[in-house]
């Protein structure tokens, strides 16, 4: 029989010990510690799955936005590869415990190849329980990733069409509006769910709000204009608790074709580099592709495959 409970103290920050997978082991227990040092989670968050000999065999641990008390995902979930009821129960209790916090969604990501710090091996098994458990695929993602920018001094210039004036000198109005434009013909299905549901007005202030809850400086977030006056693209960089990345980017409609995204990348990257960044991470839509080709002409490297699934409460 399978308990599902609350990590004790002595038990954080390690849970699940993997013999013989020391990278791993020393890994997620960074991660973990990370998390609860910056209130991305809290101990009674950490769940752990406990078998009828005391020992502990899975784990899952809810996630939010330091300062927010409601959780938004789950991370670090891991069960027995031959005990599918014990993914499930881990699943079932994030989900009431997020529950009785006031979610009504919980999302979780599953990167491909496997890497640290949650080491998710055998995705397609992963998605295969989440499904079970009553998550959907809801986005299928790639990461970028550009090391060290601008080291050498190669980092390359900004786009001399383009004139950029920040937050701070615009106020939010006018990036909401670019918003509203861009997402109304997005490529991004998680986005293009939200317009369906909220309508692109509404959605484009919902994604204001949601990125402005990462770190960020008001100077950092741009609209720059074409020769002509009017918005060609919209850069909004910032810092999640784990590395600074690109957010979000976008090219207004009347200016695509013209190597814009590429630019709004690219001032994006100068923006982090110039505030300390030795890594900046983005992502994009698999469908995407113009996007995706902009982020390896600015430099950077296509790490890691990402399915974003999603389970209402």
């Amino acid at each position: 029989m399978t308990i599902v409970r609350p990590a004790r103290p002595d038990e954080l920050p390690a849970l699940v010990e993997h013999s013989g997978d020391t990278e791993r082991n020393a890994a997620t227990r960074a991660y973990l510690t990370q998390l609860l040092d910056s209130a991305c989670t809290r101990p009674e968050w950490c769940l752990v799955a406990e078998d009828d000999d005391g020992r502990l065999t899975g784990s899952v641990v809810l996630w939010t936005i330091p300062g927010h008390d409601v959780p938004l995902a789950v991370v670090l979930f891991e069960a027995p590869a031959d005990s599918p009821e014990t993914a499930t129960a881990l699943l079932d209790a994030a989900a009431a415990t997020a529950r009785e916090l006031g979610a009504t969604e919980l999302e979780h990501v599953v990167d491909s190849p496997a890497q640290a710090p949650q080491f998710q091996r055998n995705p397609e098994r992963r998605g295969e329980l989440l499904r079970t458990a009553g998550y959907e695929a809801v986005r299928d993602g790639r990461r970028f990733s550009l090391r060290n920018p601008g080291e050498s001094g190669d980092l390359p210039a900004d786009d001399a069409r383009l004139t950029f004036r920040s937050l701070a000198e615009l106020g939010p109005e006018p990036f909401v509006t670019v918003l509203a434009e861009l997402l109304a013909d997005t490529a991004d299905a998680r986005l293009a769910a939200d317009v369906r549901q909220h309508g692109a007005r509404r959605a484009a202030e919902l994604l204001f709000e949601e990125t402005a809850e990462l770190k960020h400086e008001a100077e950092w977030w741009e609209l720059g204009y074409d020769a002509d006056g009017t918005v060609a693209v919209i850069s909004l960089p910032a810092e999640n608790p784990s590395v600074p990345v690109i957010g979000f980017v976008g090219v207004a409609p009347a200016h695509r074709g013209k190597g814009y995204a590429t630019s709004v990348v690219i001032r994006g990257t100068r923006v982090l580099a110039a505030a300390g960044a030795t890594e900046i991470r983005g992502d994009c839509d698999a469908a995407n592709l113009a996007m995706a080709r902009a982020f390896e002409r600015a430099g950077y490297v296509n790490f890691a495959d990402r399915l974003e699934f999603a389970r209402p409460l």
